[in-house]
């Protein structure tokens, strides 16, 4: 895939339908103009899964990038600007974090986000009106990562049903123990959902394996001990735990936590990963901006650095 600049704008040349975007005036409201197919235009999802967006980026030998944002920071409107962004600067996945009270899995950057987003008044609700209307603009599939009190609060099989409609296409929930996930799994199988499940450096060999085998569209390898959060280095142990994933199975393994540096990229995808997530990085960007169309300049400037670093 090869980018190209022009006027401060990314545009890529893909086989993906999304031909690019463009802003609207010098000052950049940032108001997107989306060049797809009609086709494109008419589906609430895009053609690929997550699984399959891996097998088409492994036939051409390329690393899946998987930006994640928190909905609703600093507000709706900017998310689904943002998610335009994120696609047409060539994201093959994106993951939307879901804002909840307590979020256990993450780091300061994206509880703080998180408690914005809150504030604001984002739930479900909206951002499952956003998406059904953002969905269809996009080439690449999104996953929602939600914890499981969203879930159990709509109730299990209507939440299914709900993301489906609006196109979601993968569900990661990180506070849902192996064990406790048949339910999940079934559901998300009805509704052509793929739960993708997570291992750590911590998760003992035949327990991961368990993981490996139950998981869908990649598999979530934690680089970390602890919680996100952007890191000055990864830990050399993703390499020979990635190893140890891959012996296990030849579904894709992508590596998140920690990761916000070209460096940070270029070193897990020379490792062996099929795909690799950055997120407080791009959350903080678009938290502390000054204004969101500051931050969705920035948001695009960042994207265009990573994904630079797998080209």
């Amino acid at each position: 895939m090869a980018i190209a600049f022009k006027s401060g704008v990314c545009f890529l040349h893909s086989p993906k339908p999304q031909v690019g975007i463009r802003h609207s005036s010098p000052d950049s409201s940032l108001s997107f103009k989306r060049l797809a197919p009609i086709a494109a235009l008419s589906t609430s999802s895009p053609t690929l899964g997550l699984a399959d967006t891996f097998k088409e980026l492994k036939k051409q030998g390329k690393v899946a990038f998987i930006p994640y944002i928190t909905a609703g920071d600093p507000d709706l409107s900017t998310t689904a600007e943002a998610l335009k962004v994120l696609d047409a600067c060539g994201s093959d996945i994106i993951e939307l974090g879901v804002p909840y009270s307590d979020p256990l899995a993450d780091g300061p950057v994206i509880q703080a986000a998180a408690t914005r987003s809150l504030e604001k008044g984002t739930n479900l609700d909206n951002i499952l009106d956003m998406l059904d209307k953002v969905l269809p603009e996009l080439s690449c599939p999104v996953s929602l990562f939600t914890y499981y009190n969203p879930i159990l609060k709509r109730g299990l099989g209507k939440f299914m049903s709900s993301i489906r409609d609006v196109g979601v296409q993968g569900l990661v929930v990180p506070d849902v123990p192996l064990e406790e996930t048949e339910f999940l799994r079934k559901e998300a199988l009805n509704n052509s959902i793929e739960l993708v499940l997570l291992t750590t450096p911590t998760t003992p060999t035949e327990r991961m394996k368990r993981i490996v085998d139950a998981s869908e569209g990649f598999i979530y390898l934690v680089s970390s001990i602890g919680v996100t959060g952007a890191r000055a280095s990864v830990s050399g142990k993703v390499q020979s735990l990635l190893k140890d994933i891959k012996e296990a199975t030849d579904k894709p393994v992508a590596v998140g936590f920690g990761i916000s540096k070209p460096e940070h990229v270029k070193q897990i995808a020379g490792w062996g990963a099929d795909g690799v997530i950055v997120g407080s990085a791009m959350v903080r960007l678009l938290g502390d901006a000054k204004s969101p169309t500051e931050g969705l300049k920035e948001l695009e400037s960042l994207t265009k650095s990573l994904k630079s670093a797998l080209l």
